[in-house]
C-alpha cells in the first residue's frame, strides 16, 4: 500500500512585487492555511515519509511553513519538474523516484493537482482549492507501479475545514 498526498500551494499574494509567475510569494492567508494543514497531518498521525515541493517560491514557502508547524522530520526536497508539469508528467516523475515512501507528498499547483487526481482515481472530478490536501491510496508494492485510475481517493480537505483564517469568507 502506498498513499499520495497531494497539497496545493497557499494563496499567493498578487499584489505584492515579483519578477515572474515563479517567484510569486504566498499571502499571509495562505501562509496560515500552510501552519494549520502542517498542524493537521501531524495531529491525524499522516505525517510523510519524503515531502517534494515544486520549485516556485509560493509552493516552497507553503511546505516549509507546514513542516514547521507539524513538526515533520521527513526528507525535503524541490523539483523543478513539478512546476508547469502535467498529469502525465507528475506520475512519470512519481514512477522514476529512487526512494519508496510509504506516503509521499507533493506539493504543487493548478490545474494539474485537479487533473492529476481525477485521472489517479478514475476520471473523476476533483477541485483543489488553494491550500488543500487530498490523500489517494494505492495497493502498490512500490511507485514504479502506480498507473492512473488505480487510486483510492481517502479524503481531501480545504484548509477552511480545518482552519479559522483571519479574513476567510
Amino acid at each position: 500500500m502506498r498513499s499520495l498526498i497531494l497539497f496545493r500551494h497557499g494563496k499567493s499574494d498578487w499584489n505584492a512585487s515579483f519578477a515572474s509567475d515563479h517567484e510569486r510569494p504566498l499571502a499571509n492567508r495562505g501562509k496560515e492555511a500552510a501552519l494549520c494543514m502542517g498542524r493537521m497531518l501531524s495531529q491525524t498521525g499522516q505525517i510523510p515519509q519524503l515531502a517534494v515541493s515544486s520549485s516556485a517560491l509560493r509552493a516552497r514557502a507553503t511546505l516549509q511553513l507546514a513542516v514547521r508547524a507539524g513538526h515533520w522530520h521527513c526528507p525535503i526536497r524541490v523539483e523543478d519538474a513539478l512546476y508547469g508539469s502535467s498529469p502525465d508528467s507528475v506520475l512519470n516523475w512519481i514512477r522514476a523516484l529512487e526512494d519508496n515512501p510509504e506516503t509521499l507528498l507533493l506539493t504543487g499547483h493548478e490545474p494539474t493537482w485537479s487533473e492529476l487526481a481525477g485521472r489517479l482515481i478514475g476520471q473523476g472530478a476533483v477541485r483543489v482549492p488553494t491550500g488543500t490536501m487530498l490523500k489517494i491510496d494505492f495497493e502498490i508494492e512500490g511507485w514504479q507501479q502506480i498507473k492512473f485510475g488505480r487510486g483510492q481517493l481517502k479524503w481531501l480537505t480545504p484548509p477552511k475545514l480545518v482552519c479559522r483564517l483571519k479574513g476567510a469568507k
